[in-house]
C-alpha cells in the first residue's frame, strides 16, 4: 500500500508553514486563496465525471442504484448527498445510499478503526443486496482506505460500475475503478486534514451526480424541483411557487391544482400546462417517464 508520507494529500503546504504564528485574518484570506484550487481540480476532472453522471443516470433508468461507500470525512459526504435526495427529489430513501465504515452512528461520532477493514466494505455492500445494475461510488481523498477498496473489489464481482472519487494521482482505490475522478487540490492548508479542500471537492462532484442523475430521469422541469416533498410549511409554499412559476398563474389556482393532483407538484403543472385532468396528467406522465417536456409533447398525438 502506498506509503501515507507520499500522498499529495499528506503534504506540507510551504504557505501555512507558520500557520500557527498567523492572524485570524491572515488565516481565513489564505484559506479562501486555497479554495479557489478546488474549483481548479473540478474542472480538469469534467470528462470523468462526465462519465460517471451517464453511468449513474442510467443505473437509476434501468431501476437501479447510486451507491457512495466511504470512510471518515469522505463516507459523510456520500451520506450527506444520498439522504438530501429524497426531500429534494421526491425519491425513495434507497435510490441514492450512503455507507460509512463503521455504520450510521460513525457519521456523528468517529470510528476511525473501521476503515481499516476491507472486508467491512464487501459485507455492507452485501448487506443492501448490491447488484449489476447499480452504480458503486468509493470516495476516499487518500485514495488508499481498505474498506472502500474492498468494497470496489466486491463490486466488481457483481457486474456493477465502479467510480471513484480521489484526492491523489495512481492510488489503489483508483486501480479497482471502472472511472476514477482525480481531484488534485494539493497539500492542505492544515497538513493532512482533508476536511478542507480534498472534502470541498469532493462535495462538488457529488452536487454534479446526484443533480444530473436526478434531472436524467425527470425530476427537473426547466430549472424547478418538481417532485420535492411538502413535508413542512416552508415547502408546501415552495410547490406553490413552482407551479406558479412552472404555468404563470396566480397563487390560488397553483394551490388548487395541487390539491386536486393529491399534492404532486408535478402532476399539478401537467395537468395546468395540458389543460386536462389529473388521472390524464398521471397517464401522460407515466407514458413520458416522468418528464413533462415529454408529456407534453404527447399532448398533440394520438397516444
Amino acid at each position: 500500500m502506498t506509503d501515507l508520507g507520499k500522498l499529495i494529500t499528506e503534504k506540507r503546504n510551504e504557505s501555512t508553514m507558520n500557520l500557527d504564528e498567523m492572524t485570524p485574518y491572515e488565516i481565513i484570506r489564505i484559506m479562501n486563496r486555497e479554495d479557489q484550487k478546488v474549483v481548479e481540480a473540478v474542472r480538469n476532472a469534467l470528462p470523468q465525471i462526465e462519465q460517471a453522471v451517464l453511468w449513474t443516470s442510467e443505473s437509476l433508468r434501468k431501476g437501479g442504484r447510486i451507491i457512495y461507500i466511504g470512510a471518515g470525512t469522505s463516507g459523510r459526504l456520500g451520506v450527506l448527498d444520498a439522504v438530501e435526495c429524497p426531500p429534494t427529489f421526491g425519491v425513495s430513501y434507497d435510490m441514492v445510499i450512503g455507507l460509512i465504515a463503521g455504520g450510521p452512528e460513525a457519521f456523528v461520532k468517529a470510528k476511525e478503526g473501521a476503515e481499516d477493514d476491507p472486508e467491512l466494505g464487501k459485507e455492507d455492500l452485501k448487506h443492501v443486496g448490491l447488484n449489476e445494475r447499480d452504480t458503486v461510488i468509493g470516495l476516499a481523498a487518500s485514495g488508499r482506505t481498505p474498506y472502500v477498496i474492498g468494497a470496489l473489489k466486491y463490486a466488481g464481482e457483481t457486474g456493477c460500475r465502479r467510480i471513484c472519487i480521489v484526492n491523489n494521482v495512481d492510488t489503489e482505490l483508483a486501480k479497482e475503478a471502472d472511472c476514477a475522478i482525480e481531484l488534485i487540490t494539493g497539500p492542505e492548508v492544515l497538513t493532512g486534514s482533508t476536511r478542507l479542500k480534498a472534502g470541498t471537492a469532493e462535495k462538488m462532484v457529488l452536487n454534479m451526480i446526484s443533480t444530473v442523475s436526478m434531472v436524467a430521469i425527470g425530476k427537473v422541469y426547466e430549472n424547478l424541483m418538481v417532485d420535492v416533498r411538502q413535508t413542512n410549511e416552508k415547502l408546501v409554499t415552495r410547490a406553490e411557487n413552482i407551479v406558479m412559476d412552472a404555468v404563470g398563474c396566480r397563487r390560488e389556482e397553483a394551490r388548487e391544482a395541487l390539491q386536486e393532483a393529491g399534492g404532486e407538484t408535478k402532476i399539478a403543472i401537467t395537468k395546468m400546462l395540458l389543460g386536462c385532468g389529473t388521472e390524464e396528467a398521471q397517464r401522460r406522465l407515466k407514458l413520458a417517464g416522468g418528464r413533462i417536456k415529454a408529456a407534453i409533447g404527447t399532448a398533440v398525438q394520438p397516444v
